[in-house]
């Protein structure tokens, strides 16, 4: 499918999945984020995490140590996927990259991280674009369906009001 396709069929929200590879090899991932993100809500797991980083400026480097299988704290901001979540959690980690924190761009707010300073979560300031760098999905991770619907909850919210501002 390409991006014209998607951008077509108007969806209510768009979640970039996980994958092996790198964001600029990564198919339609960068075209579409700079299409869908100004209007409609995109949640990135994993590799499309690292997607919206680079998508919005930011660069991706190899991490300190891969990463793959790993249960590892996550430290949060309480704030945009993470509301209702108090305190540290577990959640398991596949990955070889992260979003640079050197790079990352004003628009991007760091929403969660590693004890040793790794992002782990990001959400745009303006628009509707969040991401995680471990994977809530994984039966290991804690609050994984609570972030999930935090998500789809931003994602209804916003598109109410922008049903309105129309």
């Amino acid at each position: 499918r390409s991006v014209a396709d998607i951008m077509a069929d108007a969806p209510d929200a768009i979640v970039l999945s996980p994958g092996p590879c790198t964001p600029r090899e990564a198919g339609i991932c960068l075209d579409l984020i700079h299409a869908a993100s100004p209007t409609i809500p995109m949640f990135g797991v994993c590799l499309g995490h690292q997607s919206m980083g680079e998508a919005f400026g930011g660069d991706v480097i190899r991490a300190p140590l891969p990463i793959h299988g790993k249960i590892d704290q996550i430290l949060h901001s309480g704030q945009t996927v993470f509301h209702g979540i108090n305190g540290a959690f577990k959640a398991t980690r596949y990955h070889s990259l992260v979003v640079d924190r050197k790079t990352l761009p004003a628009e991007l707010m760091i929403t969660a991280e590693t004890a040793d300073g790794l992002i782990m979560g990001l959400s745009h300031r303006t628009r509707p674009s969040h991401g995680v760098q471990f994977h809530p999905e994984s039966i290991a991770s804690e609050y994984g369906k609570t972030i999930l619907r935090n998500f789809l909850d931003l994602a209804s919210r916003w598109n109410e009001t922008q049903r309105k501002a129309a």
